[in-house]
């Protein structure tokens, strides 16, 4: 099966017949791709809708997948982009191999349903087994329900884990925040 290639015949909620190609992202999809992020942002609360920072990682991944350390997969209903995926290369410590760190799974509003998700995870997924990847991992929002509900059904287990993080000031400018401020002891 070639991952660019995929494609699934489903019944859509308004009984028609949604044909779903799975492919590879390129730039010319950016547009479409942002819309799907401002769909995410809009879920993931912990997040905020910013389209000219989203444009700028959506380049900076797209440019780590020419490197081939990232993959971007898009669904496709005729010609137009319904859904996303990605995933990035990462080195684990625990697993002693390179693993993958998925971002950004999500589906148009209205092509819910339709096992598009589930396309886009079992392309990302053939992606890391050609690139020999241990493991696969995510966050997903807590309160987001329904993802968590697919991600269950694909199988991905819950961790003791937590995310934490910790904003980085950008280059030219102070360090004074609380966090690099602290005085050694």
């Amino acid at each position: 099966m070639n991952p660019a290639r995929l494609s699934h015949t489903q019944p859509a909620v308004a009984s028609e017949t949604v044909k779903i190609a799975v492919r590879p992202a390129r730039i010319t999809d950016l547009p479409a791709l942002l819309d799907l992020l401002y769909q995410l942002f809009t879920i993931e609360t912990d997040f905020a809708v910013k389209p000219e920072r989203h444009a700028r990682g959506l380049r900076l991944l797209l440019g780590a997948v020419r490197r081939g350390r990232a993959y971007v997969a898009v669904a496709e209903n005729q010609r137009q982009v319904v859904g996303m995926a990605t995933v990035q290369i990462v080195v684990s410590t625990a697993e002693g191999a390179r693993s993958g760190w998925i971002e950004d799974v999500v589906v148009r509003e209205d092509m819910r349903g339709a096992g598009i998700g589930t396309l886009l995870m079992a392309d990302i997924a053939q992606w890391a087994r050609a690139n020999n990847l241990a493991r696969l991992q995510l966050l997903a929002d807590r309160r987001n329900r329904p993802a968590l509900a697919f991600y269950d059904r694909l199988a991905f287990q819950t961790t003791n884990m937590i995310c934490l993080r910790l904003a980085c000031p950008n280059r030219g400018q102070p360090t004074e925040t609380a966090a690099y401020a602290r005085k050694p002891r």
